[in-house]
């Protein structure tokens, strides 16, 4: 009983958030390969940075899903699967939103399913995430505890590195996939970053890592 109520009472750290980022970016990619494998049979890059299997939609998809929920870890199961349908729902919408946006590109399309809206949520995702949610309320204690109980100099140094790599990571990925949008679009190389992305990160490579991008203007024909 004490063990239930001391980990049910721990304080969110900004380790606790990083490690549930960084292990977030890494799992969720991991489920989506398998799922999509045991769908079509095909295994397929669901890859969202450049380097290593990470994907920022996970990542911060567990983040916001745990910061905004965490203060309602106690309330019933029926108000966190509200909540994390909620907020899912309008977390995917504006990742999609961003991506075209950002890079004239979209990942995924639910336009042909049940409850779509322009494509970018459904019922049936929205509905994961509520469940999604009212599981991970009840094993985020766990995780901080276990996070917690392997806290010491050499796992500070591990993270500090960890995130030095993630932001490069993130920025690299950016800069690569917004350099490939204006090859797309006949846009030539105006600077040595451009030539840099350019030789470094070719449309042959991108394609590998992001195999299910589309351009918005194939998409709508």
């Amino acid at each position: 009983m004490f063990f239930m109520k001391e980990v049910k009472n721990r304080k969110l750290r900004i380790y606790h958030l990083f490690w549930l980022f960084f292990i977030g970016c890494f799992a969720g990619v991991i489920i989506e390969m398998f799922w999509w494998f045991l769908k079509t049979g095909v295994l397929e890059s669901r890859r969202g940075l450049i380097y290593g299997p990470f994907n920022l939609v996970y990542g911060l998809g567990a983040l916001l899903i745990t910061v905004l929920l965490y203060r309602f870890r106690n309330k019933s199961s029926f108000i966190i699967f509200g909540l994390g349908f909620l907020i899912g729902a309008i977390f995917e919408y504006t990742c999609s939103l961003f991506q075209e946006i950002a890079f004239q590109t979209v990942s995924w399309d639910y336009g042909t399913s049940f409850l779509s809206i322009n494509g970018r949520i459904n019922l049936f995702f929205s509905i994961m995430w509520g469940i999604l949610s009212v599981v991970w309320m009840k094993l985020f204690p766990y995780f901080l505890y276990f996070i917690d109980r392997f806290w010491r100099k050499n796992m500070k140094i591990l993270t500090f590195l960890l995130a030095v790599f993630m932001f490069f990571n993130i920025c690299i990925s950016f800069l690569a996939c917004q350099r490939q949008t204006k090859r797309y679009y006949g846009v030539e190389a105006q600077n040595n970053l451009d030539r840099f992305l350019d030789h470094h990160y070719p449309d042959e490579r991108l394609n590998k890592i992001y195999a299910n991008k589309k351009y918005v203007e194939k998409k709508s024909k």
